[in-house]
């Protein structure tokens, strides 16, 4: 029988995870709480939260940002677990060291052609797909515009300004937009918001 263990993660721990088991190949900036998990003693990557990129990620629901976060990576190696048991486990280790949060937010990436299945496997609520987004193709890897600002600062999020200063062949790009789940922790938000609820998506074949 496998022991499947659920504790903090280092930053080394959480870098190598997304560096080495996520489809993105990087961990996300800013403040994050970083759970590990581990089975038979073997490390086999993390959860992380964060407050995400939406600097007012809690307003449609009524919350501030200190009542709710974002679940921003699943990264995984091989598991015997089922990762709606990890992830069931990691918001269980999240409520105790954060009891003030209550909502959880997280995207599918349809790029990826990811549906939501661990979070329909886990009851998550769905809102919906968001519209895409705008990102730029620089050095061939797609850039978020707040990476270019922070990188380059004013008027660097221009496809001109790209173009003459940093790459040559710098692309203007849109997403096909992510389905957005909600994991409420209470009764109450989740009362508050089961009215959003829609019909989950199927995975594509």
């Amino acid at each position: 029988m496998t022991t499947l263990k659920i504790a903090w993660a280092t930053h080394e721990a959480a870098k190598f995870a997304c560096e080495n088991f996520h489809y993105s190949k990087c961990l996300p900036a800013g403040k994050l709480v970083k759970v590990g998990a581990w089975e038979d003693g073997k490390f086999i990557g993390v959860v992380i939260f964060s407050r995400g990129a939406n600097g007012k990620i809690g307003s449609p629901y009524g919350l501030t940002q200190k009542e709710c976060c974002e679940l921003t990576r699943v990264a995984l190696n091989h598991h015997k677990s089922f990762v709606s048991e990890i992830l069931a486990r990691a918001i269980k280790f999240l409520k105790m060291q954060s009891p003030n949060i209550e909502l959880i937010v997280s995207y599918a990436d349809t790029e990826q052609n990811h549906h939501g299945g661990i979070y329909q496997a886990t009851n998550w609520i769905y809102q919906g797909k968001t519209d895409g987004e705008h990102y730029f193709i620089i050095h061939g890897k797609k850039v978020h515009p707040k990476s270019i600002y922070s990188k380059y600062g004013k008027g660097s999020q221009r496809i001109e300004w790209l173009r003459k200063n940093v790459d040559s062949n710098a692309q203007i790009y849109m997403t096909t937009g992510k389905h957005k789940y909600l994991m409420p922790l209470n009764k109450k938000i989740r009362k508050k918001i089961l009215h959003l609820n829609k019909p989950y998506p199927k995975p594509k074949k």
